[in-house]
């Protein structure tokens, strides 16, 4: 349902990570991007009003307000819905990645995020 919704109002970079079995706060994280804080605040309340419609439980959102970066808790699926500059910043990707080796197989019926590429850093500490 979130990758759909995603899809539907035209997010950008979706990546869904699979956490089951590495970490006990959810069995997925979905990384996504709007165009605009409207965008992202838009999608946001549209994953968590399909929670509790659909499924019958109520979907945790902070970061509304400024919509820069929007996370959604919906219990099995983490969600985080970022504006371009701040998700390049963050990188969640990178942090959460457990295993970036091209020869990777990916889950079963998931999405691929790729190889992270590791970007190095000109002096300094890291």
């Amino acid at each position: 349902m979130v990758m759909k919704t995603l899809d539907d109002d035209q997010a950008v970079e979706v990546v869904s990570i699979p956490l089951a079995g590495k970490t006990s706060i959810a069995d997925y994280m979905v990384i996504a991007s709007g165009k605009s804080g409207r965008q992202v605040a838009s999608m946001a309340y549209k994953i968590a009003e399909k929670c509790k419609n659909e499924f019958g439980r109520p979907a945790r959102i902070q970061g509304l307000p400024t919509a820069d970066w929007v996370l959604i808790d919906a219990g099995d699926v983490i969600v985080h819905i970022f504006k371009p500059d701040v998700r390049q910043f963050y990188n969640l990707e990178r942090m959460w990645a457990f295993d970036t080796s091209p020869d990777a197989e990916p889950n079963p019926g998931e999405p691929r995020m790729g190889v992270l590429r590791v970007e190095p850093r000109n002096g300094g500490l890291g």
